[in-house]
């Protein structure tokens, strides 16, 4: 379910009352953790935390690198984190984690997907947003897919 809102206010305000408190809850967290230098943007439809253009411009499709989104989907919400799927052990060790703490593990590409707020562990998706300064993270991306930022490795 991708959102025309321009916004993320906007995009708040289209949610229904429940989904929207689920929201702002994930929000608040991934806000308080962000590492300096990231920006809060509408982009694909949804709420997405970003590399800024001017920080790194040589993407391949011309867009800001995603470091992490929310979304409100038909039958879910998800909390994306690009950072900790593009790298194998960091992933694994966020599964490993997200496991200890007894809460349903329901991913898929890059996301958690959850139905109501008490399914997710705010204080490990509060960690995982705080793993990556946007150096660190590019310089991941790059490693990861040199030809995503313009860089051949």
């Amino acid at each position: 379910m991708q959102s025309d809102a321009t916004s993320v206010a906007q995009y708040l305000a289209e949610l229904p009352a429940d989904r929207r408190a689920a929201i702002e809850a994930v929000r608040q967290t991934i806000l308080a953790n962000l590492p300096q230098g990231y920006e809060e943007a509408m982009n694909w439809g949804m709420i997405t935390y970003q590399v800024p253009l001017d920080r790194c411009p040589n993407t391949y499709n011309g867009q800001p690198l995603a470091y992490a989104a929310l979304a409100s989907q038909k039958n879910h919400m998800a909390v994306y984190l690009t950072g900790i799927y593009a790298d194998d052990e960091t992933r694994q060790a966020f599964e490993t984690a997200y496991r200890a703490t007894g809460k349903r593990y329901d991913v898929g590409k890059s996301c958690v997907r959850f139905r109501k707020l008490d399914d997710l562990p705010l204080a490990l998706i509060g960690e995982s947003v705080a793993r990556f300064s946007v150096d660190a993270f590019i310089a991941q991306v790059e490693k990861a897919h040199p030809v995503r930022t313009g860089k051949r490795a």
